[in-house]
């Protein structure tokens, strides 16, 4: 009888065991799938991209938090091999500050003589994704994919006297490791489209609350700025000012992309410069009011690149 209860007990606690592995195992395999979901969280309070050095490879969700008293965003730039955070400040921002200086001072034509300095090799940098621009206090999610590689990322805004924040340090060597992160692309509820021949394309008919959004690069170009179009989200407040924003949204411009930014303006977010064919995707918690969709380029609305909506209850 003791042998019986003995054998019995055995079995349970072997049973309790197995099952306790068991639901280990799941909680490993659960802590796993989150990591996997976890978002890349990149923190300004200055001049900085607070990150990870290193990051997995393929789609990626970035948490971009601007908590300094700036506009910023983010750029990943692939630079040419051997190329890195320290090529970028000592030897194009420089050119770009040198050439700025010039056009603040109405010397365009000087200006852009300028940028016949920048290195041989600054023709080979491609823009592959980032975040759109963020006002102080906003924060932003952007997903994309990247491939395993070193990458430079960047934010070109301009302070007050039209220094750029790249100037300022804001710059940084990212390592995209060939493991692959395992994340699924989203699921967007509202799809754009963007190119150089029919500008920002989508269905303006946009209720409040939380959407997820994919921007479609069907074609890239370089524009009068040298760079990319991109899309980014603006909330317009009551006295906003579309001519000012719009001038503000090219660099080359003398008080463009330079702060303060436009005011009764609150930009939350988008996907910054990508390759043709490329796609990424970006949340916003649209609240009832008026916005814009907008690149950073020169004439924006004229090339069908910047597009007012209402999103009403």
């Amino acid at each position: 009888m003791n042998i019986k209860w003995s054998l019995s007990i055995l079995v349970i606690i072997a049973f309790i065991g197995c099952k306790e592995q068991s639901n280990q195992k799941k909680e490993e395999i659960s802590s796993v799938e989150e990591e996997k979901q976890d978002v890349i969280n990149i923190v300004t309070e200055d001049m900085d991209f607070q990150m990870p050095d290193t990051i997995p490879s393929g789609w990626n969700t970035f948490r971009y938090k601007n908590l300094s008293p700036q506009t910023h965003f983010f750029l990943v730039d692939k630079y040419p091999e051997g190329k890195t955070s320290e090529d970028a400040e000592n030897l194009v921002a420089p050119v770009f500050d040198d050439a700025m200086k010039l056009i603040m001072e109405g010397k365009s034509e000087e200006g852009y003589a300028e940028f016949a300095k920048l290195p041989d090799w600054f023709g080979e940098v491609v823009f592959v994704g980032g975040s759109g621009l963020l006002s102080p206090g906003q924060t932003g999610e952007t997903t994309f994919r990247l491939k395993p590689g070193e990458y430079v990322i960047e934010c070109y805004v301009k302070m007050s006297n039209g220094v750029f924040h790249t100037s300022m340090g804001m710059t940084k060597d990212l390592f995209v490791s060939a493991e692959d992160s395992g994340n699924e692309k989203p699921t967007a509820d509202t799809e754009i489209t963007i190119s150089s021949t029919d500008g920002i394309v989508f269905n303006d008919s946009i209720s409040p609350g939380e959407h997820t959004f994919s921007v479609f690069y069907k074609d890239q170009t370089v524009h009068e700025n040298f760079v990319g179009h991109d899309v980014n989200l603006v909330k317009l407040g009551e006295n906003a000012n579309l001519n000012a924003l719009e001038n503000w949204m090219n660099w080359a411009d003398p008080k463009g992309l330079m702060e303060p930014a436009p005011k009764a303006v609150a930009f939350i977010g988008g996907v910054n410069d990508m390759p043709e064919g490329r796609m990424g995707f970006f949340k916003a918690n649209l609240e009832p009011g008026n916005y814009v969709l907008i690149s950073e380029v020169p004439n924006a609305s004229g090339k069908n690149l910047m597009k007012i909506f209402e999103v009403s209850e």
